[in-house]
């Protein structure tokens, strides 16, 4: 059963009355125990008198709720002015959830704590047209986000990395719309009964494009009921006809004919393969892998390893992976020179090569890199870079990795000189 507390003030802790004298404060001070009951700041004032202490004999009196941290109490429990209009009424004894981090406030309450305090009237910092700044910068409020997963935005100021477009004539579906009646009759005509007329033919195929070439082969089949490879053949021979040839497949077919005629039969011709992988783009490669397995019905990968083996299996495994950089990457200083070191310490700087190494970094770098990187190692060690290689190296893997060295510094003197 509850009492009404006595005249001057509750009972101290444990029910004992206080002592005389003790009951009145001073004027302006607060009284020593139970502070009166704390509204949230824009709360109405309490109706009634305050409550009793809570009931229970022995137990200890808990403090009523205070107010926001940081505010001083306002004297007798009521505000010293009225609150402003405008702010909703706190009608739950628990704080309202927190808005998710960046999101606007909502209108007329405060932003939680630890951001900037409400000013006078319940205004926030003038700023202008915008949310106060965060400590992370975030997108606009509503504007369009990135996508889960999607790249990091490029550093200011580097370009982006484009692919290599593949050479012409690596791409199947390029092909010159263009009439070929003319050149049909024509090259029908050279090689049509006794004898063949080998300037005609020359006049005709050597300035076609690899777009025109499909067109001719369709237009002459549809209007001779002939194949115009086929006839060829037969017309001429030695490396007329395979320099005719070369140019009626195309440069892709001729390249997937070239590895077919390096890997078939006994033995095998590096040579030719490097003339046709080494220095190659990545579209190129796949390219030339693509048509390789729909013309022969085998992986490509899969014949170099049934033809090739040990460390020039590898290398060779590394160049169709098509996994160098694009030549529109940039080259980095600090990156070239973590490759020429690289380079040093795998060949000159120990006893024993790691081939492995040295095949993986040239392999796997653009022409541009590779250039930068060969001029890097010969200005720090005083030593060209083939030097070294042709030093360290023997064999086929020899002459690939100078071919690679070649086609990054010069590819007009390495056809020259090859």
């Amino acid at each position: 059963m509850s009492y009404p507390p006595p005249q001057g003030g509750y009972p101290g802790y444990g029910g004992h009355s206080p002592q005389p004298g003790y009951q009145q404060p001073p004027p302006g001070q607060y009284p020593p125990q139970a502070y009166p009951p704390q509204q949230a700041y824009g709360a109405p004032p309490p109706q009634g008198p305050p409550q009793g202490p809570p009931q229970g004999y022995g137990q200890p009196q808990a403090y009523p709720p205070q107010g926001q941290y940081g505010q001083p109490p306002q004297p007798h429990g009521y505000p010293s002015q009225p609150p402003p209009q405008g702010y909703p009424q706190h009608h739950s004894p628990y704080p309202q959830q927190q808005q998710p981090y960046g999101a606007p406030p909502p209108q007329g309450q405060f932003p939680p704590q630890g951001q900037y305090p409400p000013q006078q009237h319940g205004q926030y910092p003038p700023q202008p047209g915008q949310y106060p700044p965060q400590q992370h910068q975030q997108p606009p409020y509503g504007g369009p986000s990135a996508p889960y997963g999607a790249p990091p935005p490029q550093p200011y100021g580097a370009p982006p990395t484009m692919p290599t477009p593949p050479s012409p004539g690596y791409d199947p579906n390029q092909v010159a719309h263009v009439d070929m009646s003319g050149a049909a009759d024509a090259l029908r005509k050279a090689m049509k009964g006794f004898g063949t007329d080998e300037s005609t033919l020359i006049r005709v195929l050597a300035h076609m494009t690899p777009q025109e070439i499909p067109a001719l082969k369709q237009t002459y089949n549809q209007r001779h009921h002939r194949s115009l490879e086929s006839d060829v053949e037969n017309e001429c021979s030695g490396y007329f006809e395979f320099a005719l040839l070369a140019i009626l497949r195309g440069p892709l077919q001729q390249d997937v004919w070239c590895i077919n005629n390096a890997l078939k039969g006994a033995g095998t011709k590096e040579a030719l393969l490097d003339d046709i992988l080494v220095g190659r783009s990545n579209a190129d490669i796949r390219a030339i892998k693509t048509a390789y397995q729909q013309k022969y019905r085998r992986s490509l990968e899969a014949d170099v390893k049934a033809d090739l083996s040990a460390k020039t299996e590898r290398m060779y495994l590394m160049i169709l992976a098509a996994s160098r950089q694009e030549e529109s990457a940039p080259v980095l200083p600090q990156a070239v020179d973590a490759d020429v070191m690289e380079l040093h310490r795998a060949t000159e700087a120990k006893t024993g090569t790691e081939q492995l190494t040295v095949c993986s970094i040239l392999t796997n770098r653009s022409d541009g890199q590779i250039r930068a990187i060969a001029q890097a190692y010969e200005h720090k060690y005083r030593r060209a870079l083939e030097s070294v290689i042709r030093s360290e190296f023997a064999g086929h893997m020899e002459d690939a990795l100078v071919r690679m060295v070649r086609t990054g510094a010069d590819k007009a003197m390495r056809d020259a000189i090859s």
